[in-house]
């Protein structure tokens, strides 16, 4: 499994163009708990923003498109790491990790976002 360090997105947005279905846009699936987002998230910019509960993703990865690149997002990148890994094991051939999760996001992109 790829894991990118939250810096490294727009790279990796550059680079999913060539494998996002036209009219699309990469996707970074949020798998953290409701209560989390609500205390802290990050803004879509060159990409769609999707949030989909670790615990909820058996039951809902079939939402998600297998042509589209993913990043997957949590708070330290330990739950992402698990659903890119599951993600990849049913098909989905352009997925990340986001490695740090959203802590890292805050500390290397948008020091605006919550830290909990």
């Amino acid at each position: 499994m790829i894991s990118i360090h939250p810096a490294q997105l727009q790279d990796w947005l550059k680079a999913a163009e060539a494998h996002t279905p036209p009219g699309a846009l990469p996707i970074v699936l949020d798998v953290r708990e409701p209560w989390e987002l609500q205390t802290a998230s990050v803004k879509a910019s060159g990409f769609q923003l999707l949030h989909m509960p670790m615990r909820s993703v058996p039951a809902r990865y079939l939402e998600l498109d297998r042509s589209q690149p993913i990043a997957c997002l949590c708070h330290h990148g330990a739950r992402s790491a698990q659903v890119a890994h599951f993600l990849m094991n049913n098909g989905f051939t352009e997925v990340v990790n986001i490695h740090g999760g959203i802590n890292a996001w805050s500390h290397e992109l948008d020091p605006t976002v919550a830290l909990y």
